[in-house]
């Protein structure tokens, strides 16, 4: 079984990328997307969303990160995507599959689902101008308003070129709301010949699991569930359970002492705040203190609270 770490944009920044994989068994890390309009993009734009370029296209622990990129300009999308494979990403990954309305409005993401045509040509242009043995892959969602078009849309990717296809099992319309419908990503994978990743509410082995049943993919791409229970992949692998709270506390400051030697230093209250509102559907815990930081804006009182609650901790034995 490969597990991938989804993109979540504003969200699965690279040292967020850095931490999860060094706890976690990862085979594969997708960044967040870098929008492409019609221009070729400065460097600086790719190494932004995937410093891991200027060290092979890997996170500190080894971990390959593939870059994300959506748009709607297929000869665009191909010379970005050249680019971005010249400044080192192992591959490229296409995104049809974002929900954000602003994205949508501006012809990026899931709302391509209603024109298969051009999901194929994008995905053959990106193919024709990268070498051979450059993977390029795509992620999709079961459709736009309803699902009418999912397997029309999976096989012009795959005709297009893809060498595998991740499929969120819910449309944009659907959101993130349960459940997710693995029966029809198994209905792709058994008319395509490229494998099929399976994506949506595998939150632990149970759910590992009866998607795999249920939609025969042996691959599964994981998004939410790895910022709720930190350890997910363990997990999912070996049916254990999440990861202890103090454990949990030690991340949140390992990622304050990520940001602090980057850009992400003065935000790091809403980030924090942002995990937590994840970390809570697991841990009480998180929610009594997102309560004690809510109303801070500044660094130093939030990271005060959480040096804190980590040395009042008594860790079991």
């Amino acid at each position: 079984m490969r597990l991938i770490l989804a993109p979540m944009e504003g969200v699965m920044d690279h040292n967020m990328r850095d931490l999860l994989t060094g706890i976690n068994s990862f085979d594969l890390c997708i960044t967040e997307f870098v929008r492409v309009t019609d221009t070729l993009l400065p460097n600086r734009v790719f190494y932004r969303a995937c410093p891991e370029l200027l060290q092979g296209g890997k996170t500190a622990n080894g971990t390959l990160v593939r870059l994300q990129l959506l748009g709607s300009h297929p000869e665009f999308m191909a010379r970005n995507a050249l680019r971005a494979v010249q400044l080192g990403s192992p591959g490229i990954d296409i995104n049809f599959g974002c929900p954000s309305k602003t994205v949508n409005k501006n012809r990026g993401g899931a709302i391509l689902l209603r024109e298969p045509d051009l999901l194929y040509a994008i995905v053959r242009a990106v193919r024709a101008v990268l070498p051979p043995d450059v993977p390029v892959t795509a992620k999709i969602r079961l459709g736009y308003e309803d699902k009418s078009l999912f397997l029309e849309n999976a096989r012009a990717i795959e005709q297009a070129g893809a060498a595998e296809l991740a499929v969120h099992a819910r449309t944009k319309a659907e959101g993130y709301r349960p459940p997710a419908h693995w029966e029809y990503i198994g209905k792709i994978r058994e008319n395509l010949r490229i494998p099929v990743i399976a994506n949506g509410e595998i939150w632990n082995h149970r759910d590992a699991r009866r998607c795999c049943e249920i939609s025969g993919c042996s691959d599964l791409m994981i998004g939410r569930p790895s910022l709720v229970t930190p350890n997910i992949t363990t997990m999912i692998r070996y049916a254990v359970n999440p990861m202890q709270w103090h454990n949990v506390l030690q991340l949140i400051h390992q990622l304050s002492d990520l940001d602090r030697i980057t850009d992400k230093w003065q935000y790091l209250p809403a980030r924090i705040k942002q995990w937590l509102n994840y970390l809570r559907r697991a841990y009480p815990q998180a929610q009594n203190l997102f309560e004690r930081i809510r109303i801070l804006r500044q660094t130093e009182p939030v990271l005060a609270i959480l040096e804190s609650d980590l040395a009042a901790i008594t860790i079991p034995r």
